[in-house]
């Protein structure tokens, strides 16, 4: 190797190093500032779905704060309605859980064979080990009501820093854009970065809008299923998968498990307890199959790999919030890259 050659893999290396820092400064940020970063972004995302609605209220000649605040408050009045729908029968389900985990104990009872061969394996994986130390596993007493204490203002200061980013981003992000074309130089870099910013919205309000029909005719024909079923609180269940359904991959396989606990509260019998989440999952394989990619269509369709990818990234850092971004996240990344890399022809 001669030296030019090897200052140049020097000079590679050295790169390479720098954007590994900066990647691990960069999640590092972004687990320390979730209290302030997490309801941001989630108010920019949000904002992204309803911008075409406020463009369409200013079209009619009605000031930009207005349309913003009107879009807010809309969006207000269905987080009011889903929760009405979620709160009364939700409330009578979490004083089933007692039951319903008595039940899943007894329903258990035929694994203790298989539970008793792992105890006996653990006891000689721990003698091969030279270890004779119990498992342990230590809780912390903590007062129920000084975590409340702790965590209730800051819960109330996220959601207040989000519905003032939502309506600020909403009633500015067409002067954020012009701003930034103002800095520009060139007018083919003006008009590079008109065409992002104009792609990113429309990918993400075309992406969740859409998602949100699907989800919409998934929850009415979750609800119907379990209604035919018998499954009590049906509008419940069928409310909850169109919520879960946003969160690729992970909600509906939280789903199925809620719906498990369900057979097991109101069913008797092995076939009976895994009717509700086998018609869940049925009904989730045709949407996730064939209704999802028609609606979308090609254009916006994403590798599974680095959906899945994201989705696990963004909720080990911010927890469902992260979830809700995640697929968001990858159209605006795409966006910005499809404007930014050379295109053949």
């Amino acid at each position: 190797m001669t030296k030019s050659d090897f200052e140049t893999l020097l000079g590679n290396v050295a790169r390479i190093a720098v954007i590994f820092l900066g990647a691990i400064a960069l999640i590092a940020t972004l687990d320390i500032a979730q209290v302030i970063l997490a309801p941001i972004f989630l108010a920019i995302v949000i904002g992204l779905m309803f911008g075409p609605l406020s463009d369409r209220i200013e079209q009619a000649g009605i000031p930009s704060w207005i349309s913003a605040l009107a879009t807010v408050v809309l969006f207000l009045i269905l987080i009011a309605a889903a929760a009405t729908g979620f709160a009364v029968p939700l409330s009578d389900w979490l004083d089933k859980l007692p039951s319903i985990w008595s039940r899943l104990q007894s329903e258990l009872t035929d694994w203790r064979g298989v539970i008793a061969s792992l105890g006996g394996l653990q006891e000689q994986i721990r003698s091969v080990m030279g270890s004779s130390a119990s498992m342990r596993v230590n809780v912390e007493d903590t007062s129920t009501m000084e975590s409340v204490a702790y965590f209730a203002p800051t819960f109330m200061a996220q959601i207040i820093l989000f519905l003032a980013s939502m309506y600020f981003f909403i009633a500015t992000r067409k002067g954020i854009r012009d701003t930034a074309i103002t800095y520009c130089i060139t007018p083919r870099l003006r008009n590079g970065v008109r065409r992002t910013f104009d792609d990113v919205e429309n990918r993400v309000s075309r992406y969740l809008l859409s998602i949100t029909a699907v989800n919409a005719l998934l929850a009415f024909m979750v609800s119907l299923v379990l209604y035919l079923l018998g499954v009590p609180s049906p509008l419940l269940w069928g409310l909850m998968a169109g919520v879960l359904n946003y969160v690729i991959y992970i909600g509906p396989a939280v789903m199925a498990l809620i719906l498990t606990g369900v057979g097991l509260a109101t069913a008797e019998g092995t076939l009976a307890i895994l009717t509700p989440p086998l018609a869940y999952l049925g009904l989730n394989l045709l949407e996730a199959q064939f209704i999802t990619p028609a609606v979308l269509g090609r254009t916006m369709t994403l590798n599974p790999f680095l959906v899945l990818v994201s989705i696990a990234s963004w909720i080990w850092l911010w927890g469902p919030t992260g979830g809700f971004i995640a697929v968001p996240s990858l159209l605006v990344l795409g966006a910005i890259l499809s404007n930014i890399l050379p295109h053949e022809g």
